[in-house]
C-alpha cells in the first residue's frame, strides 16, 4: 500500500473515505483506456501512484455528480493533452 494512503490528508482532501475511493476506482479506469496522467510520470510507472499524485497535486477531484474532473489546466493543457489523443467529456464539465 502507498504511504500517502495512510495518512487522514488525503482522505480529508477529498471528503472522505468513500469519495477517495470512488476517485482512485474511477480514475483508474481512465487511466487504463488509454488516459495520459496529468502529473510526470515514468512510462510504465504504477498508475494507483499516479492517481495518488494526480490527487495530492489537486489535478483530480469528484464533482457533486460523482465525475472526474480536472483543476488548474490551464487552456494550453487541454489542448496539448487534446493533439496527444487526451481527449475527454469530463473536461468540458458539462453532463454527459
Amino acid at each position: 500500500m502507498l504511504d500517502e494512503l495512510k495518512e487522514e490528508g488525503i482522505v480529508n482532501k477529498v471528503g472522505g473515505r468513500f469519495k477517495l475511493s470512488t476517485l482512485i476506482q474511477k480514475r483508474m479506469v481512465m487511466l487504463n483506456t488509454g488516459y495520459k496522467p496529468l502529473v510526470d510520470a515514468p512510462r510504465g510507472a504504477d498508475k494507483m501512484a499516479i492517481v495518488v499524485q494526480e490527487i495530492l497535486q489537486d489535478k483530480i477531484y469528484l464533482d457533486t455528480a460523482g465525475h472526474v474532473q480536472t483543476r488548474g489546466m490551464t487552456a494550453g493543457d487541454i489542448a496539448r493533452r487534446a493533439m496527444l489523443g487526451d481527449v475527454s467529456a469530463d473536461l468540458s464539465g458539462g453532463d454527459d
